[in-house]
């Protein structure tokens, strides 16, 4: 059974930062990909970031390119969400997500096999 919790959510300043961490268990970590999506309220739930089992490969959603790093640490089962420059529109609940795919998690939803519970991010204006 694969668990996923995350955490390091909170309230920031625009401007600000925060890093969102999620340990995993349940299988061979490095055997898979991992991946952040995040809900804002009345939105649907929207890919944001995803990295290889190895770490080499890392892929971001437009939105975010340039302001979020997403990396990880095989010996730790963790995966990381570095979130700099946040500003309103980043307010959200994170998840973090896994698949099926050594490469990356796919961008839609439907592609994600396991979430955690998710982590509450608010950036005030």
């Amino acid at each position: 059974q694969v668990q996923l919790v995350e955490s390091g959510g909170g309230l920031v300043q625009a401007g600000g930062s925060l890093r969102l961490s999620c340990a995993a268990s349940g299988r061979t970590f490095s055997m898979y990909a991992m991946g952040w999506f995040r809900q804002a309220p009345g939105k649907d739930r929207e890919f944001v970031a995803t990295i290889s089992g190895s770490g080499g490969t890392r892929n971001y959603a437009d939105s975010v390119k340039g302001r979020f790093t997403i990396s990880r640490d095989n010996a730790k089962n963790t995966v990381s969400l570095q979130m700099n420059s946040l500003n309103s529109e980043d307010t959200a609940v994170y998840y973090c997500a896994t698949g099926r795919s050594m490469l990356r998690v796919g961008s839609a939803p439907r592609d994600v096999d396991y979430w955690g519970q998710g982590t509450q991010v608010t950036v005030s204006s």
